[in-house]
């Protein structure tokens, strides 16, 4: 299958390759995100040299660094290095890889591409003073070397590389974040794959697995969407029924506190503040907590974002498609119905998860929906809103769209099989919503009724007051 999407990351790569001077590159973005395929499918036999670190998932950390530096040594060899001995050290395995570089230049741009470095930074093992080394005292004195290097452990990567205070700083001349599909490189996918889905499909697979590459590739021709689902995630055989786990154990070294946080923030839709995730948590209070939150907003399974009217008042949110439904529907489940999808598709419980995660699918998406409102170069915030209008009742608007052209859309979201219909009973629930917001926002703010719903509005006596209309196809 040709390479899909990644127009923009091609494009860049190419002309990187194609510059003059030494290019230090990091290509990063979240585990299966492809990162790995589009480097390999794009160079493809312009590489000089190819190495992937060894996974720490389930390996006796003991021995690591030492099945670090012999997995390395054999792709040395693999590459035409000859009569060196295993290396001892991250300093004398780079040396290696200079020697084995010289013997292949013959004048021409040299790829290195390095693949899930952060595994190979093991404990004690002086991994970055070595690349540094390596780096500033030969590599970045060459005319023909670009150096890839990528990782899964995105803290890592910003933190060693990116945002790198010691000898590599400032060190790195391009990094490329890989985000997962949109739901148009989805649908250009599954056509790629010779699979006949609609869009209306196609998003409720995005509600499950985001826009991972690795995870569509699961999808097989002649299978439903919801045997295919069954397939992946229900069935005794499911390819990605230990995924959860092992998305931790190979980005993070404490995987029990970052899974107890994403596990906690995956009860409440609106999030938890800072201090709320220490007390439900046990984890203690520190710097500790601050790394450990950053680590998981750099690796795009959480978001911090202020709600709406509370500026002071920062929550996180869990924001990975795929973590937010195993959490919901396999973790900790007792026994797992094999057909569980195809049995309940037209349950309650479904129908309403496909609500609240197509409301998280839009706001993955906010870039189409500010194109299609025409507000493409407008500075916006977005967020949903709860207000508490007395003890016992309490309002929920889907999204806030707070532009600073001082016009407030408020977002209702509706995932249906057919066009939105506003009846009278809901016409009077807009209404209220839309003057709760109105009394609460300063007077210079203008208040836009938008809907977004997967097959447009009906037209009707109570479709006038609505400003503006988003479809799942502007979505794609």
């Amino acid at each position: 299958m040709d390479i899909i999407g990644r127009k923009p990351e091609r494009e860049e790569l190419e002309r990187i390759y194609n510059a003059d001077g030494s290019k230090f590159v990091a290509v990063y973005g979240r585990r299966r995100v492809g990162k790995t395929y589009l480097i390999k499918e794009h160079f493809n036999d312009r590489l000089t040299f190819w190495h992937t670190g060894l996974s720490p998932y389930d390996r006796d950390k003991k021995f690591l660094l030492r099945d670090q530096l012999q997995a390395f040594h054999y792709s040395l060899q693999d590459y035409g290095l000859q009569g060196e001995t295993c290396p001892k050290s991250w300093l004398e395995a780079f040396r290696l890889l200079e020697k084995l570089l010289r013997q292949k230049d013959d004048g021409s741009r040299q790829v290195v591409f390095i693949d899930e470095m952060p595994w190979m930074d093991t404990a004690r093992s002086r991994f970055i003073p070595a690349l540094e080394y390596f780096w500033n005292g030969w590599a970045a004195k060459r005319d023909n070397l670009m150096l890839i290097v990528c990782g899964s452990a995105t803290s890592w990567i910003e933190d060693n590389l990116i945002n790198n205070k010691g000898g590599l700083y400032n060190r790195l001349t391009h990094e490329i974040k890989l985000s997962p599909f949109t739901l148009a490189e989805c649908e250009q996918f599954f056509k790629a794959k010779q699979m006949t889905m609609s869009q209306y499909e196609i998003a409720q697979v995005y509600m499950v697995f985001g826009g991972i590459p690795h995870y569509l590739e699961l999808f097989e021709k002649g299978f439903s969407t919801p045997q295919n689902i069954d397939r992946i995630l229900f069935d005794k055989n499911a390819k990605l029924r230990n995924e959860f786990e092992r998305l931790f154990g190979s980005l993070f070294k404490n995987i029990e506190d970052h899974i107890s946080v994403v596990k906690l923030l995956a009860k409440r839709r609106s999030g938890y503040t800072r201090q709320e995730i220490i007390q439900e948590t046990g984890i203690q209070q520190g710097g500790n907590v601050t790394l450990l939150l950053k680590g998981l907003v750099e690796s795009d399974f959480i978001m911090k974002y202020s709600p709406f009217g509370e500026k002071q008042r920062e929550k996180y949110k869990l924001i990975d498609p795929y973590c937010s439904f195993y959490l919901n529907f396999i973790d900790k489940q007792k026994r797992i119905d094999p057909q569980y999808w195809q049995k309940n598709y037209n349950s309650p419980r479904l129908n309403a998860w496909r609500g609240y995660a197509f409301e998280e699918l839009c706001f993955s998406q906010i870039d189409k929906i500010k194109q299609k409102l025409g507000i493409g170069g407008v500075s916006t915030t977005e967020s949903s809103w709860i207000v508490n209008k007395d003890d016992d009742n309490r309002m929920q608007i889907d999204m806030i769209i707070n532009r600073s052209d001082n016009v407030i859309n408020l977002c209702e979201i509706k995932f249906y099989s057919s066009p939105f219909t506003i009846d009278k009973q809901y016409d009077a629930v807009l209404r209220e919503r839309v003057q709760q917001l109105i009394e609460r926002v300063p007077k210079k703010k203008t208040v836009h009724l938008t809907i977004i719903a997967s097959y447009g509005l009906k037209s009707n006596e109570y479709s006038g007051q609505v400003q503006s209309v988003v479809t799942l196809e502007d979505l794609f």
